[in-house]
């Protein structure tokens, strides 16, 4: 590996001899010394072979002495390139300066990232970091070490916990943890717990006030669940603000209609895209041509508008989904119908109701069929809070 390289460094030719005493000369050649390598015969009175470029003098000289022809058909090596970056040197120039403006560029700062910590933190990050001399097109010879800047930051930033700098080629990255401050505890006003809706007491959770229901009591809108005046005797007597969790047994009606007979359209997956340049009122097509055969089809569009440092260009692309669709007829008996009633009518309840609440029973109270259709009216026995705030008014 070492001798190719040691080739390619000095440079060498391939050489054509043509004459009657080739290989007489070709003899000569090894006899004295000459590096020569991949001997091959080309014709009858030709031969082929490779050779060092410092050997090419003397070659020259032993050719005289057999009557031989000398052909250079490609030189190779170092010596070669530099010849013909010499002749080229326009290119050359470009080439060099190329490298030394990439080397240059690799020395500088091309950019910052802040990345954690609130808007106002980040952004005294980047100022301290300004002040530092870190921004675009400086050089990094000229920065302090990476274990100086994070010191600095620190010490110019103290509403962080910590600020780790990071230098990634060309970028420096800051990393902010700031400081976990414990929550403020609530400020809550005197107010009492009232029933917001009529209902049956399930549970009780009393975490402050006096309790003025129980279980299994029956209340209406805005009878009071949780008082927030505690205390027995009028001069011991204070106002708190009631809290707990009331959950109470409502009942909800729900009715619904399911036709025997249904009509369904459903995706079949194909599909196929149109795009469009759409300028104004003009719409020019570039890709997607024709219209699908497709028996039915349902279309989705979306429009891409572009923009430079804020300026929007006139131009939008646009973009037409095109799917084939596909219609069928359902038909259900009367439980079936039933079935899907009961399974809409708690969907349908269940997007009224709050997200604690739990469904504990459904009863079917009523069902008729008329004109084709299942109705239905179900009862559900729904457990859920009932308890909102009401507020003490000092003279109440």
């Amino acid at each position: 590996m070492l001798n190719h390289w040691m080739t390619h460094l000095k440079g060498y030719v391939f050489v054509e001899l043509t004459g009657v005493y080739t290989e007489r000369l070709l003899n000569a050649c090894l006899h004295n010394g000459l590096a020569i390598w991949s001997i091959r015969k080309l014709r009858e009175d030709r031969i082929g072979f490779h050779i060092a470029l410092k050997d090419i003098m003397v070659l020259k000289t032993l050719r005289k002495q057999y009557e031989c022809k000398v052909h250079f058909k490609k030189r190779h090596g170092l010596p070669f390139l530099l010849l013909s970056m010499k002749k080229r040197s326009g290119f050359t120039i470009g080439l060099v300066s190329f490298f030394i403006l990439m080397l240059v560029c690799s020395q500088m700062v091309w950019g910052i990232q802040v990345k954690g910590g609130s808007p106002k933190i980040a952004n005294e990050v980047q100022l301290a970091a300004t002040e530092l001399g870190i921004k675009r097109g400086t050089f990094q010879a000229q920065l302090p070490p990476v274990e100086k800047i994070q010191q600095e930051i620190q010490q110019r930033v103290t509403d962080a916990t910590w600020i780790g700098v990071r230098q990634k080629g060309t970028i420096y990255e800051f990393e902010i943890v700031e400081h976990q401050l414990p929550e403020e505890a609530e400020l809550l006003s005197p107010r009492h717990l009232v029933a917001s809706k009529k209902a049956v007491i399930h549970k009780l959770f009393v975490e402050h006030g006096h309790p003025e229901v129980k279980v299994n009591d029956y209340v209406m809108p805005g009878d009071l669940l949780v008082s927030g005046t505690i205390g027995t005797k009028e001069d011991r007597m204070q106002t708190v603000p009631a809290k707990g969790q009331v959950l109470g047994e409502i009942w909800y009606t729900s009715k619904v209609s399911v036709p025997l007979e249904a009509s369904f359209t459903t995706l079949t997956g194909k599909h196929s895209s149109r795009y469009a340049l759409t300028f104004n009122d003009w719409r020019v097509p570039i890709w997607g041509f024709g219209k699908p055969d497709y028996p039915e089809v349902q279309e989705f569009e979306k429009e891409q508008s572009f923009d430079l440092f804020g300026w929007e260009f006139p131009i939008s692309l646009t973009h037409k989904e095109i799917h084939e669709t596909y219609s069928f007829n359902r038909t259900y008996t009367e439980e079936e119908a039933k079935q899907v009633g009961m399974e809409q009518a708690e969907h349908e309840l269940r997007e009224r109701l709050p997200d604690d609440a739990e469904i504990l029973s459904g009863k079917l109270l009523h069902e008729a069929v008329d004109n084709g259709k299942v109705n239905l009216t179900i009862h559900y026995q729904v457990i859920e809070d009932i308890a909102k705030e009401k507020p003490i008014i000092q003279g109440d």
